[in-house]
């Protein structure tokens, strides 16, 4: 089975459930699905932006299983980090995350 993550809700989403759940497991291969892109709101934009502990492993797997990570276009440009994610990391709105998992589509989306 193929998913693809929306990180939308604020507070500890992306440091407690992508960083101490989602990114271990990853890095393990064993989350027990194949994840095929991970999409950015808000504030968790943060966390895709060079430098960044969390970014970086991130970077690095979806590197080498093949992840999609995409922050939101409108908040990557209002907090002024679109030039400054982590290698491999686009920014776009839904119809750029519709096109560029159109080649490998998700059979579910888990909002976060």
């Amino acid at each position: 089975m193929k998913v693809a993550y929306i990180f939308s809700s604020q507070g500890h989403t992306v440091s407690y459930k992508l960083a101490q759940m989602i990114l271990p497991q990853l890095e393990q291969q064993g989350h027990g699905v194949e994840v095929v892109g991970m999409f950015f709101f808000e504030d968790n934009n943060y966390v895709l932006v060079k430098g960044d502990a969390i970014g970086e492993r991130l970077a690095k797997v979806a590197e080498e299983q093949g992840i999609l990570l995409m922050g939101c276009d409108k908040c990557c440009y209002e907090r002024q980090i679109d030039d400054k994610l982590v290698n491999g990391a686009g920014i776009g709105c839904f119809p750029d995350l519709y096109a560029a998992l159109a080649g490998n589509m998700p059979d579910q989306v888990i909002t976060l």
